[in-house]
């Protein structure tokens, strides 16, 4: 597996996307030009999770693209997944790194610049940042501001992707501030065409 393209960062959700399937969905962003999936599945059984991950993993690995599991951990060694993303309530990313097998790819959301400092601290190799923007996908979410945003970036070394109402016409607003990659949800899995809406996310926040 190659070192992770972070620039375009897509997560599932079964409940949005425009896909008949998850598995075809994936494909469509891959097609697209997503450089990672991340298989968010909050509420179905842990063997229709497994059943999932284990379907999705199979097209990740004929791409080549790693595939992180959203929260858990056990799914994620059941079937081998490159890696692990945690927010602040899941397992710290200490934890993990003595869990998970050596080289795994473990991320951990982050709002404040304390929660980031400890997050590289606790052996994250990337940082998920957000809620940049009032989001459906996560209502409770409180938003992280630009000025929060410039510093965490200053605070880390660890690659940071931006989430939360990551769009068309919010893509403008973070390029230029160190980050290293957008994550979206409904702005591929929700689009009536999501391998071109993923191409063409990707090539603004490339542009």
């Amino acid at each position: 597996m190659q070192k992770p393209d972070y620039t375009l960062y897509v997560c599932t959700d079964r409940h949005l996307m425009s896909s008949p399937t998850i598995e075809e969905s994936v494909e469509k962003a891959i097609e697209g030009g997503a450089g990672i999936i991340q298989l968010r599945e909050k509420d179905v059984s842990s063997r229709s999770f497994y059943d999932t991950a284990a379907s999705v993993h199979r097209i990740t690995m004929a791409h080549g693209i790693p595939l992180i599991i959203n929260d858990r951990a056990d799914i994620a060694l059941a079937i081998g997944a490159e890696g692990v993303h945690v927010g602040q309530e899941d397992l710290p990313a200490s934890v993990l790194r003595r869990m998970m097998p050596e080289g795994t790819i473990i991320g951990v959301s982050a709002s404040t610049v304390e929660e980031a400092i400890r997050a590289e601290a606790d052996g994250a190799d990337y940082l998920g940042v957000g809620a940049m923007n009032p989001t459906a996908t996560k209502a409770d979410a409180e938003n992280v501001t630009i000025g929060t945003l410039k510093e965490i970036r200053r605070a880390v070394r660890i690659p940071i992707v931006i989430i939360g109402g990551i769009n068309m016409g919010t893509i403008p607003s973070y390029k230029g501030l160190g980050v290293d990659g957008i994550a979206v949800v409904s702005a591929v899995v929700a689009a009536p065409d999501p391998a071109e809406a993923a191409r063409k996310l990707r090539s603004l926040w490339l542009a």
